[in-house]
């Protein structure tokens, strides 16, 4: 009997090992052919099934260089920032400094002023959800300005300006993306920490998974990746001020890995905050949202996602915490319909 259960482990084993190979192999399939479909646009994909890491990656870190793309390449994950943002302020609630459903006005900075109509109306969770109704910046005017670097005009003044001169929340309830309301929560996580945004990254995020290839404020490295435009103009990496928590990050498949595990690991604090960040504070239609996540249910599957997007950079992040996996697809160009396919193809063939 004995012999047998070990002949049945190993059995196990080996099968467990080749399904997951079997996974890696078609997931590589996969972008080498959206790669030559599209050889000007740099990739790099990581993935995580059963906390196993698994990588692959594409073309040059630019036009110029000859040095290949690899799991340690730096992108921007742009919006992506938002939903460790989001687990930030989840990480808050669970250390009891703020309650999801608080209002906001107690935690805002003394330059926001709320007319008396709005006042203890807006949540944390509404920011959070993107459903507060506050305006939000002009990206298109923005980028008519300054297309290289759009966000460098808003200042701290433009978006209290834009808050206090808020009469009505006309969509209150509705959903509307909010780059300003992902500004608020990152204010509202210096006022409860009482540390900058930037320190915040790296003493929740960067120092506690020992990540190499985060970076925040400063990413005058050898090993980032030049973006482009779709139309193959270079950009420059974005610098996100005070605007931060909506966009800052830059990192690597490797790193994004990491972070992945961590949310999929319910015992870790980034774990226990994600799970409080994927209950449902938004349902209207076809549309779910929990903190910053986009919440995917399709027959027993339920898919967390992000996507981001920089002037010159695509990602998009995606895990299914049942099924025990997440995927980081990177790419050095702004193309957002290629970066959803190529997640679209790896769903449905490998994934689902």
């Amino acid at each position: 009997m004995k012999t047998s259960f070990k002949f049945l482990a190993g059995l196990l084993l080996v099968t467990t090992f080749s399904i997951a190979q079997d996974i890696t192999k078609r997931i590589d399939s996969i972008i080498q052919v959206n790669y030559q479909k599209n050889p000007n646009v740099g990739m790099s994909i990581g993935f995580v099934k059963d906390n196993k890491e698994y990588f692959t990656a594409q073309g040059n870190l630019n036009a110029k260089s000859k040095i290949q793309i690899d799991k340690n390449s730096v992108f921007e994950i742009a919006s992506v920032t938002k939903i460790i943002t989001s687990n930030f302020i989840a990480q808050a609630v669970l250390e009891k400094k703020i309650n999801i459903d608080d209002y906001i006005d107690d935690f805002l900075p003394k330059q926001y002023a709320l007319q008396d109509n709005l006042k203890m109306k807006i949540r944390i969770s509404d920011l959070a959800s993107h459903q507060s109704g506050l305006p939000d910046i002009d990206f298109a005017k923005l980028i008519a300005l300054n297309p290289q670097q759009p966000i460098s005009n808003v200042t701290s003044e433009t978006l209290a300006n834009l808050v206090n001169n808020c009469a009505e929340l006309k969509d209150y309830g509705k959903y509307r993306y909010s780059t300003i309301g992902y500004t608020l929560l990152g204010q509202i996580l210096e006022k409860v920490y009482n540390k900058s945004y930037d320190q915040i990254v790296k003493e929740k995020m960067i120092a506690p998974l020992k990540l190499k290839n985060t970076l925040t404020k400063n990413f005058d490295v050898s090993n980032t990746t030049d973006g482009q435009s779709p139309d193959g103009a270079s950009q420059q990496f974005m610098e996100w001020n005070v605007t931060a928590p909506a966009g800052l990050i830059k990192s690597s498949a490797s790193d994004v890995v990491a972070y992945l595990k961590a949310v999929l690991n319910k015992e870790s604090t980034i774990g226990k905050a994600a799970l409080l960040t994927e209950k449902t504070f938004y349902k209207v239609d076809n549309r779910e949202l929990g903190l910053g996540v986009n919440i995917m249910r399709e027959d027993k599957n339920t898919v967390y996602l992000k996507s981001g997007d920089s002037m010159g950079q695509s990602c998009i992040i995606a895990y299914d915490r049942a099924k025990n996996w997440g995927i980081i697809i990177l790419l050095n160009e702004r193309n957002s319909k290629l970066r959803q396919s190529i997640l679209d193809q790896i769903y449905e063939t490998v994934l689902k």
